[in-house]
C-alpha cells in the first residue's frame, strides 16, 4: 500500500505497525487487576457458606457433650496410675490420671507444640512429651517446660457406680 508519492503510509520506526487489533481483546494493567479483584471478591462471597458452617459448628463445640464412654472401674486405676483410652472418636488418643483418692484428671495426650504423643511419668508427677522435652502440669495441664505453650485439652470426667465415664472435651480459651 503506498500513497500518491510511492510512500509507505506509516512511519518506518514504527515497529507494531503489522500487529492486526481487528477483533483483538485489550487487557491492560487496569482491566488486569479488576478482574483479579472481581475473581477474589467471588472467591471470597464463595467461602461465607463454609465459614458460617463451620463457626456454627465451633460455637457449639464449648458445650457438646459426647455419648458417655467408661474410661474404666475405680477399683483398676490405683492413685498415681494412669489409663490411656480414645475420646472422643477412636482416632482421639487421650490420658486419665488418677492424682488422689477422689480426684481425676484427663487430657487428650497429642502435644500441643506438634501432636507427640504425652506421657505419664509416676515418678516425677508430671506429664512428658518426649519429643522436644515438652512438661505439663497434670493437674491442669498448663506446660511447664519445653516448646509447648498451649495447655493440652482437658476431658471432663465423671465417676458413676464405681466406674469413669469420659464426658465431654474442654475447649482450650486464650
Amino acid at each position: 500500500m503506498t500513497d500518491h508519492n510511492n510512500k509507505i503510509p506509516f512511519d518506518e520506526d514504527n515497529y507494531t505497525h503489522n500487529i492486526n487489533r481487528n477483533n483483538e481483546r485489550m487487557l491492560d494493567r487496569r482491566g488486569f487487576m479488576k478482574t483479579l479483584a472481581g475473581a477474589a471478591g467471588v472467591f471470597a462471597i464463595s467461602t461465607l457458606p463454609w465459614g458460617a458452617v463451620a463457626a456454627k459448628e465451633l460455637i457449639g463445640l464449648s458445650n457438646k457433650e459426647y455419648p458417655h464412654q467408661k474410661i474404666a472401674d475405680v477399683r483398676d486405676v490405683a492413685v498415681g496410675d494412669s489409663v490411656k483410652f480414645h475420646f472422643p472418636s477412636e482416632h482421639d488418643s487421650a490420658i486419665l490420671i488418677r492424682l488422689s483418692e477422689n480426684k481425676y484428671v484427663a487430657y487428650q495426650n497429642a502435644c500441643t507444640h506438634l501432636r507427640c504423643p504425652v506421657y505419664w511419668v509416676k515418678e516425677e508427677k508430671e506429664m512428658i512429651c518426649p519429643c522436644h522435652h515438652g512438661k505439663f502440669d497434670a493437674v491442669t495441664g498448663a506446660p511447664t517446660a519445653g516448646p509447648p505453650r498451649r495447655p493440652l485439652p482437658g476431658i471432663e470426667v465423671k465417676v458413676d457406680n464405681g466406674s469413669i465415664y469420659a464426658v465431654r472435651v474442654k475447649r482450650y480459651e486464650a
